[in-house]
């Protein structure tokens, strides 16, 4: 039976069991201890089936975000939105696209981080003010925006979800000026990363942070404009890669087609560096790097780096199977399967006691014994969190048979929280914060350890040679933060969609 929770005296039914959504798969509690990307953005403008190219636009980046998902459409000046909890998949069927009509749309897959996760705070939100409808979705966090909610809630605004979007709406509610010029005052407000889209009726809107942490690309299909997260998304549909949204960059779609404005000029340009380590498909380009090329860079400059004499190479799935490759050419040790990832185990795995906590991991991952047993064995990973993780499958691989153990990360020790919408832990958590690499592979039972250093990150993307850091933010590894951060006030771990 489905139970149900007091709400003001009314027993309201819920949707799940526990105390939350997804009880089991939160960041501090997840039998994996990565790090998260809340958000994939993705938007059509001008195209009769936007619907359903969102429907598959999101399904694209649906590892961007698992928990909700959205969708609203501008029909000849009339919106329509569903929003739901769950997967792209789950959230919508036929019936449910078909009743989205129109040829303008934006959508919106989520994580939640810092708060619960609930429907109010599932994207896009949709709002009437005095100029009509107002849609809104984002990637991203804002560091500024406990500041601007006070100021706005001081000046008589109601705020309806604990969002960092919601208060964008009311920045461009309360402008005097017409759309384009309000979101622009709104946008030179915020301090953080993020891609905005921004949808009225007839209007679409596209902005990334001066920075450039949070990637937008813009494609074409026919006639019609795409814009997403990730390029990945942009083939999923048949689309053509235009190019990427510049930092600073306002694009406007209406009836008068595209026009391409500034909010503020390109600050240090500084794209998340976990985008090309982690989240992003390898399918995808960011700013013309390919992920799955760059990612089998850092494992080659790791091999150069950390050489160590062993049996075979193996990668942590999915994000480090790149860079294992990239390692096993360089070294010209065998790359093998030795973990594989079972994929059917869903989002939702809820362990009732720590003794089925500890073999959940098991239920996700398991060691290959005729590949590992008797084999000296690299891994290859791309981060380590708290430590759980690594140790966990460190110890399944000795338990398969492995003679050793030796861990290699592409990327430098994770040593700072992110402040631009990655769901970052406590730092008090992190266990780089704390600890020597000795301690740390102490701590995972490795016989050895080696973090890809800062310049061979900075080589290995590539990037843009002529500007600092090659044009990346590295902060959550050496606390080099690209914009002030007021670290007291600022939402620590906070996804602007919670």
């Amino acid at each position: 039976m489905t139970p149900s929770v007091a709400n003001g005296g009314t027993a309201v039914t819920r949707l799940w069991t526990g105390d939350y959504y997804n009880e089991g798969n939160s960041s501090n509690d997840s039998i994996f201890d990565k790090v998260k990307e809340e958000c994939g953005v993705f938007g059509v403008f001008g195209h009769s089936d936007a619907a359903n190219l969102s429907y598959y636009g999101l399904h694209a980046l649906q590892h961007r975000g698992e928990e909700s998902c959205g969708i609203c459409t501008s029909d000849d000046g009339t919106f329509h939105y569903h929003r739901g909890m769950g997967l792209v998949k789950e959230v919508f069927d036929r019936d449910r696209l078909e009743s989205l009509p129109g040829d303008q749309a934006i959508g919106h897959v989520r994580y939640s981080t810092a708060g619960a996760s609930r429907l109010a705070n599932a994207q896009p939100l949709v709002f009437k003010y005095r100029g009509g409808d107002l849609a809104v979705c984002t990637n991203g966090n804002l560091v500024n925006e406990p500041g601007i909610r006070k100021e706005l809630e001081d000046s008589g605004s109601i705020f309806q979800t604990t969002s960092d979007t919601e208060v964008i709406a009311h920045l461009i509610a309360r402008s005097p000026k017409n759309l384009v010029d309000a979101v622009k005052d709104a946008f030179s407000r915020l301090i953080g990363g993020y891609a905005f889209l921004i949808q009225t009726q007839g209007t679409l809107i596209a902005a990334c942070d001066p920075h450039g942490l949070r990637p937008l690309v813009m494609g074409r299909l026919g006639e019609g404009y795409i814009f997403a997260s990730e390029s990945c998304a942009l083939e999923t549909i048949g689309a053509v890669y235009e190019r990427d949204v510049q930092p600073g960059e306002l694009l406007v779609l209406d009836k008068d087609g595209l026009r391409e404005e500034r909010f503020a000029q390109m600050q240090r340009r500084a794209v998340c560096a976990m985008e090309y380590i982690y989240f992003a498909r390898p399918d995808s380009d960011i700013y013309g790097v390919n992920l799955h090329t760059s990612r089998k860079r850092m494992g080659q400059t790791l091999a150069q780096e950390s050489f160590v004499d062993a049996d075979i190479v193996t990668g942590v799935p999915d994000s480090s199977i790149s860079a294992a490759i990239g390692y096993a050419e360089q070294t010209g040790i065998p790359y093998e399967l030795g973990l594989i990832k079972n994929k059917y185990t869903g989002r939702t795995f809820i362990q009732p006691s720590q003794e089925l906590r500890e073999k959940g991991v098991k239920m996700k991952l398991s060691a290959v014994r005729k590949v590992v047993e008797g084999k000296r064995v690299v891994m290859i990973d791309d981060s380590i969190v708290r430590g759980t993780t690594s140790l966990r499958i460190v110890n399944m691989l000795r338990e398969a048979g492995a003679l050793e153990v030796h861990v290699r990360i592409t990327s430098p020790p994770f040593m700072n929280p992110c402040y631009y919408g990655i769901d970052t832990p406590d730092p008090r958590d992190l266990i780089a914060s704390s600890k020597t690499v000795e301690e740390i592979r102490k701590a995972i039972n490795a016989d050895s350890l080696y973090f890809l250093s800062e310049r061979g990150l900075i080589d290995s993307v590539g990037g843009h040679e002529d500007e600092y850091n090659r044009g990346l933010c590295l902060a959550c590894f050496n606390n080099d933060y690209p914009t002030p951060v007021e670290f007291e006030d600022a939402k620590l771990t906070s996804c602007s969609c919670d």
